[in-house]
C-alpha cells in the first residue's frame, strides 16, 4: 500500500511542492514546527532512511542541501535544522527546520498553524530562491 508521500508525489493528495527531480521531492509539511518547515523524501519509497542505497542516501542529502540553502534565504532564521525522526510516515524523509535556537527544533512544541494562502506565499518565496 502507498505511502501518504507516495500520494503526494503521485498528486493524488495536494502538497506545497518546493522541489523535485527524478529521484527527489520536497514539500512544505502541513504540521510545521516553523514557516518554511520542509520534507525532503526519495521518490522510492523506503521505510526507513538508513535502508537507501549508499548513492540514494547521498543524493537525498545533497538535494536537501539545495532546498535547505533556499529555505534559508527565503525564511528569517539564524539557519536551518535538519531532523530525521521517521516514525510518523513509513517512508524515508529529512525535515528542514528554520530556526533561531535548539529549543524551535523540538518536535514536542506545538506545531504552528498557517492558512493556504501564507503556505502558498512560502512556497513561493522558497521556490523563487532555489533559481
Amino acid at each position: 500500500m502507498a505511502t501518504i508521500f507516495s500520494k503526494i508525489i503521485k498528486g493524488d493528495i495536494p502538497s506545497y511542492k518546493i522541489a523535485e527531480d527524478d529521484k527527489y521531492f520536497a514539500f512544505l509539511d502541513i504540521n510545521p514546527l516553523s514557516e518554511g518547515h520542509t520534507l525532503v523524501i526519495p521518490k522510492k519509497e523506503t521505510d526507513y532512511i538508513f535502508d537507501l542505497e549508499d548513492e540514494q542516501l547521498a543524493g537525498l542529502h545533497l538535494f536537501a542541501k539545495r532546498v535547505a540553502k533556499a529555505v534559508e534565504r527565503a525564511v528569517p532564521c539564524s539557519r536551518i535544522g535538519m531532523a530525521v525522526v521517521g516514525l510518523e510516515v513509513p517512508h524515508a524523509h529529512i525535515h528542514l527546520v528554520p530556526i533561531n535556537s535548539i529549543e524551535d527544533l523540538s518536535f514536542a512544541r506545538p506545531r504552528q498553524k498557517f492558512t493556504g494562502e501564507e503556505f502558498v506565499d512560502t512556497a513561493e518565496r522558497i521556490k523563487k530562491e532555489l533559481k
